[in-house]
């Protein structure tokens, strides 16, 4: 059938993709790493999109090392599946993990702890994400 594990075509590297994704987190307070037709990114982001709340999303289909970003995502948090919601650094998981904070009102105060650099002033962001789909 395929082999997924390609080392050796143009674009990052594995260990390249795994710094990609500690740099685009570190910079920050809330990144989502997404696909365009996945209904699980599109409902954390709804999440957000209601508390107001800013965030980076790297859209993995449009990447040009989007499959590769995956598998450093896997690798790093153990687990494949979009969407991997990180908040100051930290992955608090898919879409139900993100809707689940926040219906347990969790989700804002994570955001609020998010380093002075990172975080908007309280409901500035206009929640419309920024995407990044490639570098």
């Amino acid at each position: 059938m395929g082999n997924f594990t390609s080392s050796t075509s143009a674009g990052l590297s594995g260990t390249s993709c795994v710094q990609y994704v500690q740099d685009m987190v570190s910079q920050n307070c809330v990144v989502i790493f997404s696909k365009t037709t996945c209904p699980y990114c599109k409902m954390a982001k709804n999440v957000f999109n209601e508390i107001g709340a800013t965030y980076k999303v790297v859209e993995l289909d449009e990447h040009n090392d989007g499959r590769r970003l995956q598998e450093a995502l896997a690798q790093m948090t153990g687990a494949r599946t979009v969407p991997r919601v990180f908040i100051n650094g930290n992955c608090i998981g898919g879409g139900s993990d993100t809707k689940q904070l926040h219906q347990q009102g969790k989700l804002l105060p994570l955001i609020e702890q998010c380093t002075p650099c990172c975080a908007g002033s309280g409901s500035e962001g206009s929640g419309s994400g920024q995407s990044e789909s490639s570098k």
